[in-house]
């Protein structure tokens, strides 16, 4: 047995920015590239609009510019302006900051003195301008450590504070912004804060009526009824119901995004599904009256508990230091609010009382066909070749397990290689036998149904609810072929058929492997276009060997380890609100085949065209 040694010399003391840089899990959650929605990039830039909202949110300031170019990041707010003599301490000394007086900034969620200064710490270069009352003070960082901190000057600038920084390369790798991605962000502060202006890149957003103008940006089509729009003070909700399978629910906290719900979320679904039961006097199942709902809730609490500094989750009990718990205080506004709602619009009271009737029949159809399908699903289960799990397994209720994947593949050759080369730990592989079914059109009942599809519902774990999903990253692995796209399509007409929600949360990828691999006798490159292709030839010199791989199975796992570690390719499915989950699956996945036709001949040619071009 080997003995440690253990004295004074192992204990060490790190410096903030150190910290930070060496644990950024504790303080931005994941790092990432960009790719996903929740990366360490968005959470930077997230950290500094906070403070910037919280300005408006105390009645100072109207707009907020925000601008990205390359990987430069400026806001500017015209709020206040931190004071002038505590500038560099801001953004430099941990557990500094305005937020711990409730005076200042009573409904904050920058409550622990550290935001802004992770900001500072994993940034290569960080600069911060306040302006009050016609001085301006900089201070410059770089790493998180002073560079240069400027005298007081005098300006004729309106107040505020500007926040230019530049996520360091180091920490980020070869990080992007995704536009929509930050489009997103933008645009949820503004319908949390009606009249407030945030001007992006040239765009402008704003809201006149807050999260009812949330819910039809988000929508793909109009809801079964209008909007229910209820507000209160310190409570915001807004809800319909229409034809889509599953539950999209968008929650805040003080303005904070929450996209892992919480108490908050969790009383209101209680309260709205009691309230309705008691509206119609009849004990309808809750799923059937959640059922293909869309809500938005929003409230505002004196210094909140969130479950970790990222703030996704909310874990306040109470409203404030004197103030009802958040559940009583949910189900009370509900109770009331909706109550009178329903009675005054009798309208919308008959039609979503025929969606819950409808979803009830649905259930009750199935049932029957679910319970040999779970049983089916079981048994297989036990030697179920399809499914080569991983260890670690994700949880939207725990933020520790964020990297756990599935890749969903084609072909024994092909799971077979990504299997050897995976990391057992965090990443499953599930094998399809052949191309699956076309599920346009069909009910959920085809899920039940289809052993292929049955059996992918299992291993995902989201029969029930999209908050049991086991693996955060689901990645449809197949060949860059005609038979490969056509495979894609097929998973993703099966997501945004019956679990929407995958698509929008975030949750679906598809992996990006090399076409051609370029070597000499020093040096492999892996090109993943006709252009990287031409550059690696360039730089390897004569004649160098080329391969083109036309299959996943035709890579060996040594080099499937290059393309699924941390040097990973993902493309994010991504939904705005201009895509219309029907129209788009009518479109490629129905019946409309002359159409569908022309749109292939007259793409294939730009596609031809563009090869020629590059070769």
């Amino acid at each position: 047995m080997t003995v440690v040694g253990y004295s004074e010399e192992h204990i060490k003391t790190l410096e903030w920015r150190e910290h930070i840089r060496l644990r950024p899990g504790m303080y931005i959650g994941k790092l990432g590239d960009g790719s996903s929605q929740d990366d360490g990039v968005y959470v930077l830039l997230k950290e500094v609009m906070d403070n910037a909202v919280d300005e408006y949110m105390m009645g100072f300031g109207k707009k907020i510019d925000v601008s990205i170019s390359g990987r430069e990041v400026k806001v500017r707010d015209f709020g206040r302006g931190i004071p002038l003599g505590k500038v560099l301490d801001a953004v430099s000394r941990m557990n500094t900051g305005a937020k711990y007086d409730s005076k200042a900034f009573k409904k904050s969620v920058g409550l622990n003195g550290v935001g802004v200064k992770a900001v500072n710490a994993l940034s290569s270069r960080f600069v911060i301008r306040s302006i009050r009352d016609g001085q301006i003070k900089v201070s410059e960082f770089e790493h998180g450590l002073t560079v240069k901190d400027h005298p007081l000057k005098s300006t004729t600038e309106e107040n505020g504070c500007e926040v230019i920084f530049q996520p360091d390369e180091v920490m980020f790798g070869n990080y992007f912004y995704i536009s929509e991605y930050v489009d997103a962000m933008l645009k949820n502060y503004v319908y949390l804060n009606s009249g407030l202006i945030i001007n992006f890149n040239g765009n402008k957003f704003f809201s006149r009526n807050g999260l009812a103008d949330l819910l039809n940006e988000n929508m793909s089509k109009e809801g079964l009824y209008p909007l229910i729009h209820l507000k209160g003070e310190d409570i915001e909700v807004a809800f319909t119901h229409g034809t889509q399978y599953g539950e999209d629910y968008y929650s805040f906290v003080n303005g904070q995004n929450t996209t892992q719900g919480g108490s908050h979320l969790a009383a209101f679904k209680e309260a709205l599904v009691r309230t309705i039961k008691d509206f119609y006097k009849k004990d309808y199942d809750s799923a059937d009256i959640k059922s293909s709902i869309i809500a938005a809730v929003s409230i505002k609490v004196e210094e909140p508990i969130f479950e970790s500094q990222t703030k996704t989750k909310l874990g306040s009990k109470d409203m404030g230091p004197e103030g009802p718990s958040v559940r009583n205080f949910i189900t009370e506004f509900i109770k009331k609010a909706l109550d009178d709602y329903l009675h005054k619009n009798p309208e919308t009271a008959r039609i979503m009382l025929q969606k819950i009737q409808d979803s009830e029949k649905e259930r009750k159809a199935i049932s029957s066909i679910q319970k040999l399908a779970r049983e089916r699903a079981r048994k297989v289960n036990l030697h179920n070749k399809k499914l080569r799990d991983c260890r670690i397994h994700y949880n939207t209720n725990d933020d520790r397990k964020l990297d756990s994947t599935l890749f969903i593949t084609e072909g024994d050759s092909a799971s077979g290689s990504i299997t050897k080369s995976r990391n057992v730990e965090t990443q499953a592989v599930f094998s399809l036998r052949g191309k699956p079914l076309n599920t346009y059109g069909l009910t959920k009942k085809i899920v039940y149904e289809n052993e292929e599809f049955n059996l992918l519902q299992a291993a995902l774990n989201i029969e029930e609810d999209i908050e049991d999903l086991r693996y955060n990253n689901v990645i449809i692995a197949t060949d860059a072929d005609v038979d490969g796209m056509h495979i894609r399509l097929l998973l993703l007409t099966f997501f945004l058929q019956f679990f929407p929600d995958l698509v929008r949360k975030g949750h679906v990828y598809i992996l990006q492997t090399p076409l051609f691999r370029v070597r000499n006798k020093k040096e492999t490159r892996y090109c993943y276009t006709h252009d990287e292709k031409t550059k690696a030839i360039k730089a390897l010199g004569p004649n160098p060997e080329i391969t083109r791989f036309k299959g996943l199975g035709e890579i060996s796992p040594d080099e499937f380890s290059h393309f699924i570690g941390k040097d990973m390719r993902l493309e994010p499915v991504r939904m705005k609100k201009q895509d219309t989950i029907n129209g788009y699956l009518e479109f490629y996945m129905g019946k409309n085949t002359p159409e569908r036709q022309d749109f292939i001949i007259d793409n294939l040619r730009i596609e031809e065209d563009k090869v020629e071009q590059e070769v």
